[in-house]
């Protein structure tokens, strides 16, 4: 067995610069651990058979919701359950943040679009 690897965050958000592109940075237990440089608004969306996890790493994030919001800042996280519809926003002019997902978790959920990504670059 080989020795596990530490990741290094800072690091890894230096390999990229595009917005609202997640990158996988780990897996485990058929999760995916990945990371999103984000600014503005993404869209409403929600995830029917997977929970969410965001955590900050820098700026602040903006969560609403149809009945509330929520701010998660640096050093903070949120999980958000399963068929809640919600909006990110970044509150900053650059938001980092990582998240934890099954991997077969499209990052724009039940929305289809444009900004859909389905195949996940690994860095």
């Amino acid at each position: 067995m080989s020795v596990p690897q530490t990741v290094n965050l800072p690091e890894k958000f230096g390999l990229f610069t595009d917005q609202w592109s997640p990158k996988v940075v780990g897996e485990l237990n058929g999760q995916q651990v990945k990371i999103a440089r984000i600014a503005g608004e993404f869209e409403w969306h929600a995830h029917e058979q997977e929970d969410e996890l965001f955590m900050v790493i820098r700026g602040v994030l903006r969560l609403k919701f149809r009945d509330g919001e929520a701010i998660v800042n640096e050093g903070e996280f949120i999980i958000v359950p399963r068929s809640v519809e919600h909006l990110p926003v970044a509150e900053t002019d650059e938001t980092w943040i990582m998240m934890f997902e099954p991997a077969s978790t499209l990052n724009t959920g039940n929305a289809v679009s444009a900004r859909t990504v389905r195949e996940l670059e690994k860095i």
